[in-house]
């Protein structure tokens, strides 16, 4: 994902979603593609707006965390 993240990624409330509790199929915002049922993931909710809730695999949420960490040091913050 090399474009900007989007602002709300900023103040955000992140879930873990267990396996057990994975009862429907998601599209990951990330990659675009399916997160199936009965697959651990996790639940983006951003603070001022949590109908805006997204739900992204894992790895794709830690891979999108760590460039937005990477992009605060960079920018002194």
């Amino acid at each position: 994902m090399s474009e900007a993240l989007p602002h709300w990624l900023d103040d955000v409330e992140v879930r873990f979603v267990h396996p057990y509790q994975a009862v429907k199929a998601y599209l990951c915002p990330h990659c675009n593609r399916n997160i199936p049922s009965g697959t651990g993931h996790v639940v983006v909710v951003p603070r001022e707006a949590p109908d805006l809730r997204r739900h992204w695999h894992k790895g794709c949420w830690q891979l999108t965390d760590r460039q937005k960490s990477a992009r605060s040091r960079t920018a002194g913050g």
